[in-house]
């Protein structure tokens, strides 16, 4: 074995073991989650000699990173502005029965979630809705679970609506525009289908529920027209610029980043401190790393593989297939990065942008939206099983995944 092949062999488990990492959400007996999994695989390639720091950053997709950078900025204005807690109080306080409040969160989800972030939405929403439905005495499991699909289902939406689908808008330079028009009908669809088989699982009668715990007024920022205003003609604009101008993403969204740290109300520490650095570092640590994986050549030796077999990945079906596999082994976030540098066109990626987003429905730990929503209502004096969430989330992934392909078929 030649020292070029002793040194691939040490690419290839470096590798392994950041996706393994992905897999488990960290390393066993050891204090790391997958950004640091991430983090410790870019600076093991690096101090292997594989490429030097100058190479690890070209390696770096820095409009993905700037384009996530800026509308958690985006985010966190809106959060401080006490956006998102006033939108769902307003929803709560709509005259609405079981069925007609499901389709509200349902929608208000969806929405929000497509400009701004499903974490994000998540985040924000999911006490609200915990605390509505113990104080009407119905049971939260249904609209807690609704709220994660329907945040999910609806970042699908647009170029922006999550971390995976910035990637691939930026990657392979899809018009924002044209890539709304082929995902908003699939999108609208899977949100129908979703309430549907929401409702059909809703009890019939009320249950006996725990009382809410007391909501701390100090949770969430009490609600300023100024700076939400400020926040959505920011985000409005930039939505102007995506969809009829050829203005790059990255840089626009800068702007309009910048913009909203000119603040007199809300010092620049404190918007900063909810940017999710964390994530940023994941997608960094998975850009050197993939690129080092990339190249031994064994990426390209597999894809030639598989094509000889007659599985092509740039084909409908098969790229449906790896995504939603590979969406519920590492997340979706790694599966888009594996499966990106394959695609042959356009197409290919609308179709990776819809499916890997779905994907995140199927398991509990398919998503972080999800993730976030156990863990605020676990807070809030509801529990949410893997089985509970399973039986939504298969069913509504398995259709909406459905709804995708046919669609673009």
């Amino acid at each position: 074995m030649n020292a070029h092949s002793t040194l691939d062999w040490g690419i290839v488990a470096v590798f392994v073991t950041v996706y393994i990492g992905m897999f488990l959400g960290g390393l066993p007996r050891l204090k790391l989650d997958r950004s640091g999994v991430a983090l410790l695989g870019a600076i093991a390639v690096i101090g292997m000699g594989v490429m030097n720091t100058e190479q690890a950053a070209k390696s770096v997709d820095l409009p993905t990173i700037l384009l996530l950078f800026s509308f958690m900025v985006v985010s966190a204005q809106m959060r401080l502005g006490g956006f998102y807690h006033a939108v769902m109080l307003r929803v709560a306080a709509l005259p609405l029965g079981r069925k007609g409040l499901l389709a509200a969160l349902i929608a208000v989800a969806g929405l929000l979630s497509a400009i701004f972030s499903n974490d994000i939405i998540c985040l924000a929403m999911t006490p609200v809705v915990a605390r509505l439905c113990l104080q009407r005495r119905l049971d939260p499991v249904p609209f807690l679970i609704g709220l994660a699909c329907a945040a999910n289902i609806g970042s699908a939406a647009t170029l922006i609506g999550n971390p995976q689908n910035m990637l691939i808008g930026s990657v392979l330079h899809l018009p924002f525009s044209a890539y709304v028009r082929l995902a908003l009908p699939p999108v609208l669809i899977s949100l129908v289908v979703l309430w549907a088989w929401l409702v059909f699982r809703l009890q019939a009668a009320t249950v006996d529920m725990p009382a809410p715990p007391a909501a701390d007024p100090g949770d969430e920022p009490a609600f300023d027209r100024w700076q939400t205003v400020k926040g959505l003609c920011v985000a409005g604009a930039l939505l102007v610029v995506f969809l009829f101008t050829d203005w790059p993403r990255e840089v626009a969204a800068l702007v309009g980043a910048s913009v909203l740290l000119l603040s007199r109300r809300f010092h620049s520490s404190h918007v900063l401190g909810f940017v999710d650095w964390e994530l940023l570092v994941l997608f960094i640590g998975l850009f050197v790393v993939n690129h080092a994986f990339g190249t031994t050549g064994l990426a390209a030796q597999g894809v030639a593989w598989l094509a000889q077999q007659g599985v092509h990945l740039g084909e409908r079906t098969p790229l449906v297939l790896a995504s939603l596999g590979l969406s519920n082994l590492v997340s979706n976030v790694p599966a888009v990065m594996l499966l990106l540098p394959h695609l042959p066109n356009g197409q290919a990626g609308v179709t990776l942008a819809l499916v890997s987003t779905f994907a995140g429905n199927l398991l509990l730990v398919g998503s972080i939206a999800n993730l976030i929503v156990v863990d605020l209502a676990k807070r809030n004096g509801v529990d949410i099983d893997w089985a509970a969430h399973a039986r939504v989330g298969i069913p509504i992934t398995l259709l909406t995944v459905g709804i995708a392909w046919l669609w673009l078929g």
